[in-house]
């Protein structure tokens, strides 16, 4: 008897402390409770291999972003063979989601030379199998910033090979429908094609379930339609999938005050974007933390918990004014969505851009990749042209086992985005978490000093 009683209070503890889980449905995301779920989230990188696997720290870390009133986290790497149970259970009691790259420094795709390989997808796997068990991972990133400027987007098939793949792999291992999307570069000439062909296509198997805009267009005293974000608006007005900032927080001229939360929550952009994820938890050399551990050491300092001149461990102390600022503003801002029973998805997916020079150089809905391709410049035509990929056979690995579908030939160019004035180019990549266009504001600002 006694041990039933035990039991039933566990089971009872269990489900009290349960988060809902997200999906998502049409353009927009959902819990599993039938509410519509915005996304107010922190970039998480403590070091750079895994900050999820520091039990002590991340019960310091979540309560404090509890306080500031975060909802979701991102992490770009973690170690698939650490225990994590304990972080995730963390995190998920004080009511926060995981948004987390499935790649590593070894294992994403390069933009020059795309690829995507069984030791790739491997490494893919293996973080889907360690994350997939925790009710409060809400969806993985396939790839950060792999294209940052119009001539490599020969990438972007081997980017949506990938999620084509890892959505398969996650409904053949019968894992919960996790979202699995991608995270870009704000690149203005190469966005609005970008943004249609990671949903485009008539199969859904082979579109992303989620894009998410690394933007930094938003800086000091500006507003709604200098920022550009109104154009940013206009652009996904008719997108078939859910779309957020997964990084966003221009810090020139600082403080940063946060003011475009309230236009991202407000009742112009909620209709369509999923939230924001501000860039970042930790104060390091780059100026955008909300939290220190202390003061800074010296770089070649070696102590437990130091890591690049900056302690990553102990108890987090909040920098001001920003992380007030970010407080009070997330404190104002409860968009109230719709509920999933009431929502009707009516957005069809866009046409794929058709190619042009030195702009986008993917001609419509090409075949995408085997498992096991790698890009070869010589045979580039197989993209660019609109033939199979697969076709191209001095551009296939024999480690290949999977296929590609046969794709359409498309002419049209998406409607669904068009190029704002205002995005940040710069070919930069995303090094240790700075992304494209977080270096374009950071350039751009001294330029104009």
């Amino acid at each position: 008897m006694r041990s039933s009683i035990v039991l039933g209070f566990t089971a009872l503890a269990a489900s009290v402390t349960a988060i809902p889980t997200i999906s998502a449905k049409g353009a927009k995301f959902f819990t599993s409770e039938g509410n519509q779920y915005f996304v107010k989230g922190i970039a998480y990188q403590l070091t750079p291999d895994d900050p999820l696997a520091n039990a002590e720290q991340c019960k310091l870390d979540s309560a404090l972003m509890k306080t500031l009133g975060a909802n979701a986290i991102r992490v770009y790497h973690v170690d698939p063979t650490a225990d994590h149970t304990s972080c995730m259970s963390t995190f998920a009691d004080d009511g926060i989601y995981l948004f987390l790259d499935l790649d590593t420094f070894t294992s994403q795709i390069e933009q020059e030379t795309p690829s995507w390989t069984e030791s790739q997808f491997s490494a893919f796997q293996a973080v889907m199998d360690e994350f997939q068990q925790f009710d409060n991972t809400a969806g993985f990133f396939v790839g950060n910033e792999v294209l940052t400027t119009g001539n490599n987007s020969v990438a972007a098939p081997y980017v949506k090979a990938a999620a084509r793949d890892m959505k398969a792999y996650r409904n053949s291992k019968g894992y919960r429908e996790i979202p699995v999307g991608y995270s870009a570069a704000d690149i203005s000439s190469l966005r609005p094609n970008l943004q249609n062909y990671m949903a485009c296509g008539a199969n859904a198997s082979e579109a992303l379930d989620f894009f998410a805009l690394n933007a930094y267009e938003w800086c000091g005293d500006s507003s709604y339609t200098v920022s550009g974000y109104s154009q940013l608006n206009a652009n996904v007005t008719d997108y078939n999938i859910p779309i957020f900032f997964s990084e966003t927080g221009c810090n020139t001229p600082k403080p940063r005050t946060f003011d475009d939360q309230a236009a991202i929550f407000g009742s112009d952009m909620s209709q369509y974007w999923s939230g924001a994820i501000i860039y970042e938890w930790i104060q390091e050399g780059n100026d955008y933390g909300l939290i220190s551990y202390g003061p800074t050491v010296a770089s070649t300092a070696t102590a437990n918990g130091v890591y690049d001149g900056y302690s990553r461990t102990g108890t987090p102390t909040p920098i001001s004014p920003d992380f007030s600022n970010l407080s009070t503003q997330w404190a104002t801002l409860t968009p109230t969505g719709i509920a999933m029973s009431a929502y009707t998805p009516s957005n069809s997916a866009p046409s794929c851009p058709a190619y042009t020079s030195a702009q986008w150089d993917v001609n419509g809905d090409v075949a995408l990749p085997s498992l096991g391709q790698i890009y070869n410049a010589e045979v580039s035509s197989s993209i660019t042209a609109g033939t199979a990929a697969a076709s191209a056979s001095p551009s296939a690995s024999a480690s290949g086992s999977g296929s590609a579908a046969a794709g359409t030939t498309g002419s049209a160019t998406g409607t669904a985005a068009s190029s704002t004035s205002t995005g940040m180019a710069n070919p930069s990549k995303e090094i240790a978490g700075m992304s494209a266009g977080l270096v374009a504001v950071m350039i751009g600002f001294v330029w104009w000093l």
